[in-house]
């Protein structure tokens, strides 16, 4: 079964390349979609494969790299679009 989530991560979760590990985590579990920071502080994410791989990396975000410090994660299911064919890293 695929799944789509939109995830918001709260903490410090900037400046301890957050983005990076996630887009490595994303590629060890065959995740794609992509992963930003936003002016608020916060790093906002869209996952798109299947279930379990999305979930293990929900899991690996609960915590992230060995510098953040994860407040609280927000998980918002979504269609599944199949709409990425890799993982990235945006910059505003």
């Amino acid at each position: 079964m695929m799944k789509r989530v939109h995830v918001y991560v709260k903490g410090k979760v900037q400046g301890v390349f957050f983005r990076a590990h996630t887009r490595k985590a994303a590629l060890r579990f065959h995740v794609n979609g992509w992963v930003r920071n936003l002016p608020n502080g916060r790093v906002e994410a869209v996952f798109e494969g299947r279930s379990p791989e999305v979930n293990a990396l929900i899991d690996w975000c609960r915590q992230g790299p060995s510098h953040a410090i994860v407040e609280h994660l927000d998980v918002c299911e979504e269609t599944y679009a199949g709409e990425f064919d890799d993982f990235r890293i945006l910059y505003d």
